[in-house]
């Protein structure tokens, strides 16, 4: 590239460069790695695999016309959920619609390159900052920006979070905002980039938000504008984030909402951590789950620790930036700003996320050392003393590992060297022509290279750990094909669902591979829906907010579940790897999504109403006693019979079986011959057999913990003999409950369905968030829509007005006075309304600022005012670059 091209355009030349340093250490260190597309190895980790990637998955359904649902209702998951609030915590970001453009069976190979672009972008966008507030070389601009764009928080958190990526791009554009409000140019634009940041990720662009409000204030004393000026500067930028946040409210309100009417999860209360542990996530190839990931790269976090002792900067400059960096460290440790970082709440998991706020400023603080000239040994030698002291304070850390050393002191050896070699190259007495310029490339090489190696052994580091601490997932492949293809081949909606199967393969599966089941993970899993489906005997993880498939006999008919896949055990999560066959398909005859149930005086109950057994809360909703719960005798080994105290533990499991041989805990009932047996075990793990049968039946596989909860499950057919003997080879301690056992008499339920048939709709059809029913003449009752009664329905029948939707034990429920032969309810968002208000005020006082604006410039046409510096004289200091 011409070289008078990059003096003219230096920011585009900067931004580029960022980019490309960015995606080559990103993908190098996935090589490294081994990691995928590159290797073997998974990189769809714990969230990324269970919600982000099948979210994404979902969006490509939507965007190609074949997803069951719309922008409001998503079909697919929890048996019908609000999609709206997903959309905005997960999709929202311009740049999830470029999954569009990969094949469906592609859609890991689409997150990953929207994760490799986002973070490029992100460099890019703080390379073009930094050359907006000072002068200086365009690609050192770019090799700092690329710091920040795979700083630790980057690699070690946000990486498999796409999302919070959008708050990594967010933040360096809010700070140019800044830079535009204090020169009163770009208004328009740049409430429009606010409320871009607040739709792409509200949670990272509020925290971005408040960084770049850190810097504005920083920047507004730096300056030296008279009180006035400052003011007006500050009033300027309030409004601008004010109407930005508006037209971002019929998005972030409806989010808000969610969260009121989420499961509430776990409660989890901050501690910070230790200072050596603090220290050791400054350094390279360093990971914890529970630290701030503040790693930047050595020659940015060298420049940064000079920059206190670079005389060439002026004195305000080295103490307002310094008082910056070390008063958002400590506002990090400490709890009340550590809530305020966090919008009030602690998040579950990482509790550190905000960290990506204090890499930006270390990265801009380094860019002021390096801006004002080059620092030279008494910069630099008072930084490699603080360095040294920070790597012996880290080393009582265990998050350093051995492979950070010779890491760190090869990216220490090139920064230095390559920062001494630039100074060389900037003094006055230095070589002319030619040899200063080799001086300088060959400083940029080395910094470049520095920058380049450390940073992928970072990330490879952390993605290799990742997969040792955290649960991870095949990405797509013949498995899940499979099971696409069996749903497709039988889906029936919205005649009757088709349940993925309770062999899950993800928490979202119904996302993944189609077909409209109970699972569904998210953060705003709605509380009616959680506590409805725990009381019917389902399972779930993550405290609640992840639901499993619940195969079920009554419940599939209570859901209208016409066609169930059953698939053997995943081998990626190694219950068993050699099974590799393909996946069945059970079909069973069921009621619409619309019945009519009759009068009762408890007909409009909500959850609440269920009671401890999860048998007798099925026939409830039902309506139809059809389950047996024989008396339980235990037959403990590896247990103890209940105790005084126990309230309704038949058997207590302190510890699994030493021996694979010999007795087994088990529990023996006598049960009607023909019958099905399920096992209700929610806090026992391990596997359960019903045995002493002809034919073996499955194999029940339970897995319990403080954040998960096991489902029932079937076990087969009681014996001619009556005698019910289940074998249970427990995996850890645990407990089974009494009414633990339940016997289901199938011909019951099939009388049961017939009767809800009979009654039931003579049609349904769904359109994206409303259902129309068509019933019998003179129907009387309530009629009960098989969905969970989020918040946000409302119903009419007939031709009546509607209301909001009443609930029969936590479904959607409509009243029936014999005159309506039809019930139609629509769904909208809770928050929607209140956001689009908020947006159209927004949207209106934002064009009257315009039009004022359009007369005053008109006004003022023929009396231009010279533009007001905002460079402080103090900062008027030739850029020594």
């Amino acid at each position: 590239m011409d070289r008078s091209i990059l003096r003219s355009r230096p920011r585009p030349a900067a931004a580029l460069l960022a980019a490309v340093i960015t995606t080559t250490a990103f993908c190098a260190a996935d090589a490294v790695a081994r990691s995928y597309p590159f290797g073997p190895r998974t990189r769809a980790v714990n969230d990324l695999g269970n919600q982000y990637v099948p979210f994404h998955a979902h969006l490509w359904d939507l965007l190609h016309g074949r997803a069951d649902g719309g922008l409001l209702v998503n079909w697919q998951s929890g048996y019908g959920s609000s999609f709206l609030p997903d959309l905005g915590t997960y999709l929202s970001s311009p740049f999830a619609l470029l999954v569009a453009l990969f094949p469906r069976d592609e859609i890991d190979l689409a997150v990953y390159a929207v994760t490799v672009l986002k973070t490029a972008c992100a460099g890019a966008a703080m390379a073009w900052l930094l050359l907006r507030l000072r002068p200086g070389r365009w690609w050192a601009a770019g090799v700092l920006g690329a710091a920040y764009a795979l700083c630790g928080w980057s690699l070690a958190d946000a990486s498999y979070n796409p999302m919070w990526l959008d708050g990594l791009i967010a933040l360096p554009l809010l700070c140019l905002v800044g830079e535009w409000t204090l020169a009163g140019r770009h208004r328009l634009l740049g409430v429009l980039v606010v409320a871009l940041a607040w739709i792409a990720n509200f949670y990272t662009a509020y925290m971005a938000t408040l960084g770049a409000g850190l810097v504005l204030l920083l920047r507004l004393w730096l300056t030296g504008l008279p009180r006035r000026r400052a003011l007006a500067a500050a009033v300027r930028a309030a409004v601008t984030v004010a109407l930005g946040v508006g037209l971002a409210a019929p998005l972030v309100t409806v989010i808000y909402f969610g969260t009121q009417h989420a499961y509430p999860g776990r409660v989890t209360h901050f501690a910070p951590v230790g200072t050596d542990d603090l220290l050791a996530r400054l350094l390279p190839a360093t990971y914890g789950f529970g630290s701030p990931a503040l790693y930047v790269g050595t020659t940015a976090l060298l420049l940064a620790l000079a920059l206190p002792f670079h005389r060439a900067a002026p004195r305000r400059v080295r103490a307002g930036w310094s008082v910056l960096v070390v008063a958002v460290t400590l506002s990090m440790q400490w709890t009340p700003t550590h809530l305020a970082w966090h919008a009030f709440a602690t998040p579950n998991g990482s509790p550190y996320r905000q960290a990506f706020v204090l890499c930006a400023l270390l990265v801009i603080a380094a860019w002021h050392c390096l801006s004002y000239g080059p620092p030279g040994p008494r910069a630099l030698g008072p930084a490699a003393g603080l360095l040294v002291l920070i790597a012996a304070v880290a080393s009582r850390s265990a998050l350093v590992r051995s492979v950070a050393w010779p890491v760190l002191l090869l990216a220490a050896a090139g920064a230095l060297a390559g920062l001494a070699l630039l100074a060389r190259a900037g003094r006055p007495q230095a070589p002319p022509g030619r040899r200063r310029t080799v001086l300088a490339s060959l400083a940029a090489v080395l910094l470049v290279t520095a920058q380049l190696g450390e940073t992928t052994a970072t990330s490879a580091v952390a993605t290799r750990l990742r997969l040792d601490h955290l649960d991870d997932y095949a990405p797509w492949g013949t498995r899940q094909q499979r099971q696409a293809d069996a749903i497709a081949r039988v889906d029936g909606w919205p005649a009757y669902r088709t349940d993925p199967g309770r062999e899950q393969t993800v928490g979202n599966d119904p996302l993944m591979v189609g077909g409209q089941g109970a699972q569904y993970y998210s953060s705003l899993t709605a509380d009616v829906l959680s506590r409805t489906l725990t009381a019917l005997g389902d399972g779930w993880t993550s405290r609640g907010r992840n639901l499993q498939s619940l195969d079920n006999a009554v419940t599939d008919a209570i859901f209208s579940v016409g066609a169930r896949v059953h698939s053997p055990p995943d081998p990626h999560q190694r219950w068993n790897p050699q099974d590799h066959s393909p996946p069945t398909v059970s079909r069973q005859d069921v009621p619409p999504l619309v019945t009519v149930r009759p009068t009762r005086a408890d007909a409009h109950t909500t959850v609440s109403a269920f009671g401890p057994s999860p048998y007798r809360n099925q026939e409830l909703l039902l309506g139809t006693r059809v389950y047996t719960v024989p008396r339980l005798t235990t037959g403990p080994v590896t247990g103890r019979p209940p105790q005084p105290g126990d309230d309704g533990t038949a058997l207590r499991i302190d510890a699994p079986a030493r021996r694979a041989t010999g007795p087994k805990p088990s529990l023996t009932a006598r049960c009607a011959p023909g019958s099905q047996v399920y096992l209700w075990a929610p806090h026992y793990s391990g596997t359960a057999r019903l045995t002493g049968t002809p034919a073996p039946g499955p194999t029940g596989r339970f897995t319990a913990d403080p954040a998960k909860r096991a489902a029932m499950q079937p076990l087969g057919t009681v014996p001619a003999s009556g005698a019910v003997r289940i074998d249970l080879t427990p995996s850890r301690a645990g407990t089974v409950p009494d009414g633990a056992v339940g016997c289901l008499d199938i011909a019951r339920l099939h009388a049961a369905v017939q009767r809800l048939k009979a009654t039931g709709a003579t049609e349904v059809s769904v359109t994206g968030g409303t259902v129309r029913a068509q019933l019998p003449a003179g129907s009387t009752g309530t009629a009960v829509l098989a969905a969970p009664r989020i918040a946000g329905w409302r119903c009419a029948a007939g031709d009546g007005p509607a209301a909001p939707a009443g609930q029969y034990y936590g479904l959607i429920a409509v009243p029936l006075d014999g005159s309506a032969t039809s019930i139609t309810c629509t769904f909208h968002p809770p928050g929607l309304r209140l956001g689009a208000a908020a947006g159209g005020a927004s949207l209106l006082i934002l064009a009257l600022l315009g039009a004022v604006g359009a007369v005053r410039g008109r006004r003022g046409a023929h009396r231009p005012e010279p533009h007001p510096s905002t460079t402080h004289p103090r900062e008027r200091t030739p850029s020594a670059l």
